[in-house]
């Protein structure tokens, strides 16, 4: 199941670091990448997001930092991401408990 899990993550975070066709005039990344974990650390979904960081820094020559940002049902990590420079270098790694948060 974690196997699944790990894949499942990475599915959803390499799209989001596919620079456009052209839409950079930089090689992306160029520097440090963060990825937001709104949960405590040592958690269900913090382990494989480490390893999953660990493998996508190897690939893309930079270093990927997890950052735990747990609280107020995901969404103290949500709203960092949400005011973060629109450049890919911030990213959020999204549960089934961010779409349930918005309802409520």
């Amino acid at each position: 199941m974690a196997s699944a899990l790990m894949r499942l993550l990475f599915l959803a975070i390499v799209p989001a670091l596919l620079p456009g066709a052209g839409a950079h005039a930089e090689d992306f990344p160029s520097r440090s990448i963060r990825v937001i974990v709104p949960f405590s650390p040592g958690g269900a979904v913090d382990g494989p997001m480490r390893l999953i960081a660990q493998e996508l820094g190897k690939r893309l020559g930079q270093a990927v930092v997890v950052e735990n940002k747990p609280g107020a049902g995901a969404t103290i990590g949500t709203d960092v991401v949400a005011k973060a420079p629109p450049d890919g270098y911030t990213l959020l790694l999204a549960s089934q408990t961010n779409a349930i948060s918005a309802t409520l």
